[in-house]
């Protein structure tokens, strides 16, 4: 195992990192249990609370260490309840994280870069290009600032996306690394059927995913019924074609509970047509699956628009008719540019702004 370095934030240190931390500093191991139960499961940031620790080891730690959570910059807050909260990271990179709460629920959706780059040409974060990779620390940070500043309580129901700003498989150790620790019933406890990580489809990251141990559901950004369509609203469909990645979903190991979901964005004039549909029915064909459908979220940026909803309707009757499980998603936060594929470090005149 690596040594842990010393000093820093602690946000993102595994058991083990912790453990290897508390022997360190001349602490029995089992003293990292207790800072690891303290961060994640009491969800804790300063030393003092951790009133199982010795007086002496706690002024140890506030001299060395820290847990410091991203820093909530500014929130928008929509109409529909929905927040987006835009974080200022350390080195001075900024990251978006969207606030859901339903009646039985709450959903938070992450990102896992700061930007992104696979440049999909319907896309917002696209037009920011990649601006780096977020550590485990980061992306378990966003959840934890979420639920510091929104009151969450321990006992509420949580379903984490990994569907904001980034392509998760294209940082996939430190999503993995957080993942693990968001899931542990000693970290975060949120079961694995409560995750979900939304891909373009990176065909080589997802035979690696498919084999984690520890890994969430899996969404699919499909969003064309051909591969000449495809390639032309998501450029690195010309990398890992869509014949590709079909055949590594159905060679996908699912679990007895699960379904893939693959997201189709519906286009007005470009994507959503009875033919559109009857064509993804049949590249989809014979797969555990379900569609969410999902109309597009648009701004003065891009030129797409969202079809009228006759025509979503139309798509979603044409892939029930092959008996294809189809679900229409109204993106909440669109007052906000929260919604789906809007993340892009934006302001917005119609938010109440903090």
């Amino acid at each position: 195992m690596a040594s842990v370095k010393q000093g820093g934030n602690l946000l993102g240190y595994t058991l083990e990192e912790l453990e290897e931390l508390a022997v360190s500093i001349g602490q029995p191991r089992y003293r990292g249990r207790q800072l690891y139960h303290g961060i994640y499961g009491r969800r804790l940031q300063e030393f003092d609370a951790f009133t199982e620790l010795s007086r002496e080891l706690r002024a140890t730690l506030s001299s060395q260490y820290n847990v410091t959570y991203p820093q909530v910059a500014r929130e928008f807050r929509s109409r529909d309840g929905a927040v987006r909260y835009l974080f200022n990271l350390e080195d001075g990179s900024s990251v978006e994280t969207v606030y859901m709460p339903e009646a039985d629920r709450t959903t938070l959706c992450f990102s896992s870069q700061a930007g992104c780059a696979v440049d999909c040409r319907f896309c917002f974060t696209a037009l920011l290009g990649l601006r780096r990779n977020l550590t485990a620390g980061e992306i378990i940070g966003q959840a934890l600032a979420v639920a510091a500043a929104q009151d969450i309580p321990r006992t509420r129901r949580l379903n984490l996306v990994f569907m904001g700003m980034g392509e998760p498989l294209l940082n996939l150790p430190q999503v993995l690394a957080a993942i693990k620790i968001l899931a542990d019933p000693e970290g975060l406890r949120v079961p694995l059927r409560r995750i979900t990580l939304s891909t373009v489809g990176i065909t080589p990251r997802l035979e690696a995913l498919a084999r984690d141990p520890v890994r969430p559901k899996l969404a699919v950004s499909l969003n064309a019924s051909s591969e000449e369509q495809r390639s032309a609203l998501m450029p690195i469909n010309r990398k890992y074609p869509l014949c590709e990645l079909l055949a590594a979903c159905r060679s996908y190991p699912l679990r007895s509970w699960e379904r893939l979901t693959f997201e189709y964005v519906l286009l007005d004039g470009c994507n959503d047509s009875d033919a559109d549909a009857r064509r993804v029915a049949c590249l989809l064909a014979g797969l555990r699956a379900k569609v969410n459908l999902i109309p597009y979220n648009s701004g003065p940026e891009l030129p797409y628009r969202a079809p009228p909803f006759e025509r979503v309707l139309a798509f979603q009757q044409v892939l029930a008719d092959r008996h294809l499980p189809a679900i229409i998603r109204i993106s909440r936060g669109q007052d906000v540019r929260a919604a789906c594929g809007q993340l892009s470090l934006a302001g917005a005149s119609s938010a109440e702004s903090q």
